[in-house]
């Protein structure tokens, strides 16, 4: 496999629902394709669905910044050239940021996200060989120790699919 670009920001988010028009972001994790990261906790007042309450709120132990700040601070590390967004579940990711920022206008990014899960579908593998948990998973034949990573964690997460998506470049 050869990318298009390695102008590549791998970027998860956590939320506080799926519904997205009553959920916001939780926390962000962003990797660039040398390795420099970004994670940061958003102070939010919403409803937390249980899911969420239970699975990814204990995680969140980090100071909490404002979504302004946030912005400031996802800009400032993406600098000016437009990477390309690179997320497993982009609709949700690439969403609940557009929500952050107001729309896809004036954005960090370039303005189409790429989605890993397609990655995957497109190189005949199932999108949810991703979870490491799956009998079909893809991850044990890349030698990827998933123990290390933190699951709804999400610089963890943004961590682990740059080792993925790596591991598949070199195959």
């Amino acid at each position: 496999m050869k990318p298009f670009s390695e102008n590549i920001i791998f970027f998860d988010t956590e939320f506080s629902s799926l519904n997205p028009y009553k959920g916001e972001i939780l926390s962000m994790g962003l990797v660039k394709f040398g390795g420099e990261e970004l994670y940061l906790e958003l102070l939010q007042d919403c409803e937390i669905d249980p899911w969420v309450q239970k699975h990814v709120v204990p995680l969140l132990t980090e100071p909490k910044v404002t979504r302004e700040e946030a912005v400031k601070k996802v800009f400032a590390f993406v600098g000016p050239g437009r990477p390309y967004m690179l997320a497993y579940v982009n609709q949700f990711d690439a969403l609940y940021w557009y929500k952050l920022i107001g729309g896809v206008r004036d954005n960090a990014f370039h303005w189409i996200p790429i989605d890993f899960a397609s990655i995957l579908f497109a190189a005949g593998k199932d999108p949810q060989s991703f979870d490491w948990r799956r009998k079909e998973s893809i991850i044990p034949g890349l030698g990827i120790d998933y123990a290390k990573y933190r699951e709804h964690h999400a610089l963890d997460d943004a961590r682990f699919l740059r080792e993925v998506y790596l591991k598949m470049l070199k195959k």
